[in-house]
């Protein structure tokens, strides 16, 4: 196959039946059935709003990571700052840069798309918008943080030891995991270095 020929492509089966089967406060749960084939499927999945993510780079190609606890693993895991699209109208972008002032209380300079990934296409439809930023520096404010966000733990890494922690299976965040490879090839092909190509 031609590398321009592989990507995802978009399906537009007949859903014949939908329903919200459970209501959240931050995401439903919802059962379609679809013509598909020669039959119909039954599939619940949840709604999910989206998100926004960023991959903070220093000067010293330190990532930020955050560290935070998460109920229904049980477990207090790495990741990059990230938040919901839960303001109505507010691009992706600027929903990543809010992100990165209320959860580390920074700003950057320079934005760029790193990626946009599915989370888990057989059971929600979330797609992850990520960005790389660089030239950081304190916001002009510190935030009041709450709930699984008041004991935030922040730290900077350096990019090449959070790549060789993913790689060693000790962090397994599949966003922190995609951003963090994704960035580490994005450095990779501004330096020239073609080695492993």
């Amino acid at each position: 196959m031609d590398a321009a020929q592989l990507h995802d492509e978009p399906v537009d089966p007949d859903v014949i039946a939908s329903e919200v089967v459970y209501r959240g406060a931050v995401w439903n749960v919802r059962s379609d059935t679809v013509r598909y084939g020669d039959g119909e499927i039954v599939r619940q999945y949840v709604e999910h709003p989206g998100a926004a993510a960023v991959v903070a780079l220093d000067d010293e190609e330190r990532i930020v990571l955050i560290q935070q606890y998460r109920h229904p693993l049980r477990l207090r895991d790495w990741e990059i700052p990230a938040g919901l699209l839960d303001v109505a109208g507010e691009p992706p972008l600027e929903s990543a840069r809010r992100e990165l002032a209320e959860e580390v209380d920074l700003v950057a300079e320079h934005w760029q798309p790193l990626l946009s990934l599915r989370t888990s296409p057989g059971g929600n439809d979330e797609v992850v918008h990520v960005f790389l930023a660089r030239g950081l520096s304190d916001a002009p404010q510190a935030f009041a943080r709450a709930d699984e966000e008041a004991d935030i733990r922040v730290a900077r890494v350096p990019l090449s030891d959070v790549v060789d922690a993913v790689m060693a299976g000790r962090l397994t965040n599949g966003i922190l995991v995609a951003s963090v490879l994704a960035a580490a090839e994005v450095l990779r092909r501004e330096t020239g270095d073609t080695a492993g190509r």
